[in-house]
């Protein structure tokens, strides 16, 4: 088992964002970036199974967790310029980064825009757009009405769709509790960048590797939705999970560590690390 550290890294904006670190120092330099109203603890299973080969962060993005909540800022564009800020304040000159649902589309927006940044791409359950998606447009819908404190039946009810199969307890719970952290304007601001942003238009001019992942019991996203992607990404291929929900990475960490690994190893072949010199 990893153990994981968790620290503080300060962007180039001033944000503060709090991240998990784990693995090897050596290793290659694996990002784990997370979606709608989670923090670096969705990916807390993930972490703790980190070969030696990798070197794993996972921070927690501006309004989410116990990160920073700047006034504005939470389009797709705005994480994607901090995961690049993050890069930089950790001394990370090049990582294979893992978007896990709507992460993915940060994730993207970085590949494309700063591809000497990035070795490869890994897309986990997430969508080619969203404005076809009647569940994600009703949920856009609901967090119009959402006012502080958010309810906690909104949370449950929204993390009870995410898995095929139950996750343990402590984890839900964990989640649970970090989506609680949101305030009600950051669920509105980060529902509406996804909903009207063209999420099709962040896959175009990704040239680096790209494996997609997806559960083939994921009730948010169909396979024709995964489909969009490896027609439209340059290097792409995918991996099905079978019998898993939207949130594989929660029903079969020790897998997706395994398919992590082995791509890195692919995309940064006889490179022990992407690091630089940390930013002072």
């Amino acid at each position: 088992m990893s153990t994981i550290a968790v620290k503080a890294a300060r962007l180039r904006s001033g944000l503060v964002l709090p991240y998990a670190e784990a693995g090897y120092p050596e290793g290659v330099p694996v990002v784990f970036v997370h979606g709608l109203a989670d923090s670096w603890w969705t990916f807390e299973p993930l972490l703790r199974q980190l070969p030696a080969a990798l070197h794993g962060y996972a921070p927690t993005q501006r309004g989410h967790g116990d990160a920073e909540r700047p006034p504005d800022g939470y389009g797709p564009e705005d994480f994607a310029g901090d995961l690049v800020e993050f890069l930089d304040a950790v001394g990370i000159r090049r990582a294979v980064l893992v978007g896990a649902s709507s992460g993915g589309v940060a994730a993207r927006l970085v590949a494309g825009s700063h591809p000497d940044r990035v070795a490869g791409l890994v897309l986990a359950g997430v969508p080619a757009t969203l404005a076809d998606k009647p569940a994600a447009v009703a949920l856009g819908k609901k967090a119009k009405d959402l006012a502080d404190p958010v309810p906690r039946a909104f949370v449950e009810e929204l993390l009870a769709g995410l898995t095929a199969r139950p996750p343990g307890r402590g984890l839900l719970a964990t989640i649970a509790g970090e989506n609680l952290k949101v305030p009600a304007r950051v669920w509105r601001e980060t529902l509406r960048g996804l909903l009207e942003t063209d999420l099709a238009a962040t896959m175009k001019g990704i040239l680096v590797p790209t494996l997609v992942l997806w559960g083939d019991a994921d009730g948010i996203l169909p396979r024709s939705d995964q489909q969009h992607m490896l027609d439209t990404l340059y290097d792409a291929r995918l991996v099905v999970y079978e019998g898993a929900g939207h949130a594989l990475y929660w029903e079969e960490p020790e897998r997706l560590v395994q398919d992590v690994a082995a791509f890195a190893a692919e995309v940064l072949p006889g490179r022990p690390n992407g690091r630089a010199a940390p930013r002072l």
